[in-house]
């Protein structure tokens, strides 16, 4: 795990998981099986929505980063909204990996051409979100700190 730090610094894993996010938006409304783009299905827009909670976790995360601050209680709810957000990462990936499984049923069908270079290109930003999550989250923890509530309201002296 160290050496993924050493790699990717916190910079580096804001700004990389700005553009899979972007990139992932995109490839939501595409179809791999017809080769188009479907803007007028509602459930397309579901990721994209989804990743607004991503997007906010990332900014908060690069502003308490860069001003020095502790953790408060709205980071936390944003972080826990973003453990809900995972698991639909979790289950975006596997989605995109079973229809890729799929290609073999269809042989009889005319595919496109494109249909496994993207759903392989879809599918590796997946796992590279995934990482990416996991790594902003680890550096919250580590350079941000740890939610520690109970313990801060005992440093205050409510007669200064």
């Amino acid at each position: 795990m160290n050496s993924i730090f050493k790699i990717m610094s916190w910079k580096r894993t804001i700004h990389f998981s700005v553009a899979v996010l972007a990139l992932l938006i995109i490839f939501d409304f595409y179809g791999l099986y017809t080769n188009n783009f479907f803007f007028l299905k509602p459930e397309n827009y579901v990721f994209p929505v989804i990743t607004l909670i991503h997007f906010t976790f990332l900014y908060v995360l690069k502003f308490k980063i860069t001003e020095n601050e502790l953790t408060d209680p709205l980071m936390r709810n944003i972080e826990y909204m973003l453990y809900a957000a995972f698991l639909i990462y979790v289950f975006k990936t596997s989605e995109i990996l079973y229809t890729l499984t799929s290609y073999d049923e269809f042989v009889n069908y005319v595919m496109p051409v494109t249909f496994l270079p993207l759903g392989i290109s879809i599918f590796v930003l997946h796992l590279l979100l995934l990482v990416l999550t996991i790594l902003a989250i680890q550096y919250r923890k580590e350079m941000v700190g740890e939610y520690k509530f109970d313990d801060m309201n005992q440093h205050i002296d409510t007669w200064e």
